[in-house]
Order: C-alpha cells, then sequence, then structure tokens
C-alpha cells in the first residue's frame, strides 16, 4: 500500500491534495500552466535512464494513488484554459527505435491499467481542450466540462501515428464504434456541448464552476460506506480493463511498429 506523505510531492508536472475525508484532487500541469504532453525522460539507447517527462511521471503518479486505499474519491483536472495539448505536428511525432518504444508501451500500459484501478470514484474536470489523450479523462466516474472545452485526437491518425496506446480502444467503446472511428480517422473536434448530447460529459458549466462543483459531489460521495464507494468503481471499470487486457498490448504495438517505419521514411 501507498503512503501518501511518500509521494505527494514527487511529480513536477502533478499537484496533489488531500482532504483529511480522503478526496484527492490531482491537478496536471506544467510550470503552473497548462499541462504539456511530453516524452522527456524516454531515452532511446540501452541504458534505459529515466529522468521523468509528462508520461512517465503521470504513470507512476497513478500507480501510487491506485495503491492508496485512502484516496476515497479522485478528482482529475488540468490546469488553465487547457486540459491537455499542444495540439499535435510533425514537430511532437515520436521518433525512437525499439528500446524507445518498449519504454512507451511499458508505461502507457502501466498508465492506463491504474487509473482505471484507482480504488474510489473519479471525477474528472475537463477545464478546457484535451488535444492530446483524452481517454484519460473518460476513464473517469463522472466527468464535468467547461463550456469552451473540447477533445480531438491530433496525436495519431491526423499525425500519421496509429492510435494504438488506449484512445483508439477507450473511446469508440464509449461512443459507439462508427462514431468513434470516425471521430479518429478523421481528427474530429468534438465540442463540451456535443459531447454532452452524445452522453460522454455529465454536466456542463463556466470553467469557474467545476472544480467547486467536483468537491460538492465528491462531499456527497465520501459520506458512503467505503467498501460501496470501493466496490461501485471496481464493478463500473471491470469491462473497461477487459477491454484493454485482451486488445492493449497488441494495439500498442501495431502503433510502435508504424511509426518506426515512418520514422525511417522520415530519416529519423
Amino acid at each position: 500500500m501507498s503512503n501518501f506523505d511518500a509521494y505527494k510531492d514527487a511529480y513536477q508536472t502533478i499537484r496533489l491534495e488531500r482532504s483529511k475525508e480522503g478526496i484527492l484532487q490531482m491537478t496536471l500541469h506544467n510550470k503552473g500552466g497548462p499541462y504539456t504532453w511530453d516524452f522527456a525522460g524516454i531515452v532511446q539507447d540501452k541504458s534505459r535512464q529515466n529522468t521523468g517527462g509528462a508520461h512517465d511521471e503521470l504513470a507512476d503518479a497513478l500507480g501510487h494513488i491506485a495503491h492508496d486505499t485512502e484516496n476515497k474519491v479522485v478528482i482529475i483536472t488540468g490546469t488553465g484554459d487547457i486540459f491537455s495539448g499542444p495540439p499535435a505536428s510533425a514537430e511532437t511525432f515520436p521518433r525512437g527505435g525499439p528500446e524507445f518504444w518498449e519504454h512507451l508501451q511499458f508505461h502507457g500500459n502501466q498508465l492506463l491499467m491504474d487509473l482505471l484501478e484507482i480504488p474510489g470514484p473519479v471525477i474528472s474536470c475537463i477545464n478546457g481542450p484535451a488535444y492530446r489523450h483524452a481517454e484519460i479523462p473518460f476513464t473517469a466516474d463522472i466527468i464535468l466540462a467547461a463550456e469552451g472545452a473540447l477533445i480531438q485526437d491530433s496525436a495519431h491518425f491526423p499525425n500519421n501515428v496509429v492510435p494504438g496506446d488506449g484512445i483508439g480502444l477507450l473511446l469508440p467503446f464509449m461512443m459507439g464504434w462508427n462514431r468513434g472511428r470516425y471521430f479518429l480517422l478523421m481528427g474530429q473536434k468534438l465540442s463540451a456541448g456535443e459531447l454532452k448530447e452524445i452522453g460522454l460529459v455529465n454536466e456542463v458549466m463556466p470553467r469557474e464552476r467545476l472544480l467547486p462543483r467536483a468537491w460538492e459531489i465528491a462531499g456527497q460521495f465520501i459520506k458512503k460506506n467505503p467498501l460501496v464507494l470501493r466496490y461501485t468503481r471496481q464493478m463500473m471499470t471491470a469491462p473497461l480493463k477487459a477491454l484493454l487486457r485482451q486488445h492493449l498490448q497488441h494495439s500498442h504495438a501495431l502503433e510502435a511498429l508504424a511509426a518506426v517505419h515512418e520514422s525511417s521514411n522520415r530519416g529519423v
């Protein structure tokens, strides 16, 4: 079991705060500003030394959070007016060989599975556009969005990358296969209002209301029997975990193989 004091101040891109009742707020950021998705610290040689970066930090933090049963309810939010960015481009294309991709896949698989292993209900606050890895807030049980929020998978098919690291499985599962495939293949942007209309977002409100509303809901949940909280979360995440266990490693491998080929074509 993880000890909160041992990991609460361990991360440069994640701020962790927990109330005495066990409500954990997890704020993603980059030097106090909007969260930037990066792979810093994933080296491409056999030494495999890791020095951090948003990707590895998130995977590591979620491992601690998932193994700490004192986290009764978890709130996940971004910082400022962007949930996760920036939009992907040719410059952000994931360049690397087998060692790079083995590291990326190991931590990527860990990240998603530990996200679903969080022991209590999860509330996500999509405070603005999620241009990268929108599957992360959608693994929550309650999903709140700011009026100006949107989601887009800019990092994969539009950037010539296979959507194999979770978003290509989870979002079509949640929004319907045909709608989900269109979203991934067309680089579609879906607004908070559209997401609410199709049932992926529960409530839409001004950005300044997101966290107060999340804490209001968390305050209601925390009054429940702790086993009810924990086992309800387990029950509701079981189908998602089964989906990932069956397909994630294979889809991640396809992403890696195509990316190594694309890197070769680009001469990097």
